[in-house]
């Protein structure tokens, strides 16, 4: 295992930024495109009220933040109020869900009290092979069902279950 030298710590700010710096990507932006792919999905097309609806935000940050994503070339948006994915938008929108996927099962298995809320405040911070490492580790607990009851009777063993 790499053990990092002193001067490579970074305060949470720092690491964000250094992703930041990696990726054209902030966490906001991943959000709404996440969205526009969720919504995509349903009828090829949203619009900035269903997209602002869903996020829970003002329909004015929502029409910032598409604009940013059609700068980056991941959306398009017409005069008709269309907003769509380009290609590069699909395949980073089917990743960025498949990635919320794969880290709210994580949760779940663990038995994380809120897997939604959590899934949303780490997911982007986790680099692609770290996902892919996750993603082996639930199907090896899902083919393996002893190995799920062997983790929870572990866990409940061993106090790691939170109180009722």
């Amino acid at each position: 295992m790499n053990k990092p030298e002193d001067n490579e710590f970074y305060t949470v700010r720092g690491y964000q930024l250094k992703k930041q710096n990696q990726s054209k990507l902030t966490p906001a932006l991943e959000d709404y495109l996440e969205m526009v792919y969720r919504l995509c999905r349903e009828e090829n097309y949203t619009r900035i009220n269903k997209l602002s609806e869903r996020l829970n935000v003002r329909p004015s940050s929502a029409s910032k933040m598409v604009s940013r994503l059609v700068e980056l070339r991941l959306l398009t948006y017409d005069r008709l109020d269309s907003i769509r994915l380009t290609e590069e938008g699909t395949v980073t929108g089917a990743y960025l869900l498949e990635r919320h996927h794969i880290v709210e099962q994580f949760f779940s298995l663990i038995g994380s009290p809120n897997p939604l809320e959590e899934t949303e405040l780490v997911e982007h911070m986790l680099c692609s092979s770290t996902v892919f490492r996750i993603q082996a580790l639930l199907e090896f607990v899902q083919q393996s069902e002893d190995i799920g009851q062997k983790l929870s009777a572990f866990m409940k063993a061993n106090h790691f279950t939170m109180p009722e």
